[in-house]
């Protein structure tokens, strides 16, 4: 359920965060400039990529599929909304706040049911795996 409410709230995400960057670009510093421009096209495109490996590991049971939503779940997307979130150096506006937050529990969410999922398709797997060596 995670997954199909991220993927309804991402494009809400993704105009709210253009929105602020817009309106703050003039009061940033130049590097701070091109960090938050890469870090919204980075996350824009993980995201995407993201939630595709997610409801195709998940619908269709999938692991490879689901150990990369996992892996770019914890590996990319979680510190670069944590960058967003914690970084006051990027003088952060309430919306943005407010919307971040949300974005790293759905993001925090996932990672934690992923790996459970993850886990117990693994051994799933592995069982149906050491059957068919016995038949």
């Amino acid at each position: 359920m995670s997954l199909y409410f991220n993927m309804w709230f991402f494009p809400l995400w993704w105009i709210c965060e253009v929105l602020m960057l817009h309106l703050k670009y003039s009061a940033l510093p130049d590097y701070y400039k091109f960090i938050l421009v890469t870090v919204v096209v980075m996350m824009t495109v993980i995201e995407a990529i993201r939630l595709y490996l997610g409801y195709a590991g998940n619908l269709q049971e999938k692991v490879p599929e689901l150990a990369g939503f996992w892996l770019l779940s914890i590996l990319l997307q979680l510190p670069l909304i944590l960058f967003l979130l914690f970084n006051e150096s990027i003088l952060i506006l309430p919306l943005e706040r407010g919307v971040h937050i949300l974005l790293g529990l759905f993001i925090l969410t996932q990672a934690v049911s992923g790996f459970a999922a993850l886990r117990a398709m693994v051994r799933h797997t592995e069982s149906q795996f050491l059957l068919r060596q016995f038949n």
